[in-house]
């Protein structure tokens, strides 16, 4: 498959030898949040709630470190998805924004599953529109990332500015059961 040989060449590319930079991706429940960051993971993709931001915070600071994150936004507003509504991002971010265990480097969301990748378009069109607003809004803090798209719609992501793409199963295949 011509794009998995591009993707693999990419990071190959861009990564350093012996130096893995591991991303946590899914959801993170509070109480889980001292693994997160015991795991040194340089960013954190699912921050959905001011609750777990001021989690994350304190467990950096006591690590001695400041956590990356991105913001996640139920864009779809799909009830079997997280993250912040769209319409509640600038009251958490004003709380967010005040914590220095953690730094805000950008947004992300998961777009609904469909059969046609142009259906999710208008998703990844919403995330960074939104960011766009969080510019204007935050200018302090860095929006320069926005994580979404998966393996079957990643280009259409691309398309729409994504800087971080979540394409695992392009890379190691399906998940197995059992």
């Amino acid at each position: 498959n011509p794009k998995i040989a591009e993707v693999r060449r990419l990071l190959e590319a861009s990564s350093t030898p012996g130096q893995p930079a591991w991303h946590m991706i899914g959801h993170v429940q509070s109480r889980k949040a001292a693994s997160v960051i015991e795991g040194n993971y340089v960013m954190v993709h699912s921050v959905d709630r001011v609750k777990l931001a001021r989690r994350l915070s304190r467990l950096a600071l006591q690590a001695g470190r400041v956590q990356d994150v991105l913001l996640e936004v139920n864009v779809s507003g799909e009830p079997t998805k997280y993250g912040f509504k769209p319409e509640d991002l600038v009251p958490a971010v004003e709380e967010i924004a005040s914590l220095s265990g953690i730094r805000v480097r950008g947004l992300m969301t998961m777009a609904p599953i469909v059969e046609d990748t142009e259906q999710a378009r208008p998703v990844f069109v919403a995330l960074r529109e939104l960011r766009d607003v969080m510019v204007l809004r935050f200018p302090e803090l860095d929006w320069s990332h926005l994580s979404m798209g998966m393996t079957d719609d990643f280009e259409v992501a691309v398309e729409e500015g994504a800087t971080i793409v979540r394409i695992g199963r392009a890379i190691f295949g399906a998940r197995r059961e059992g």
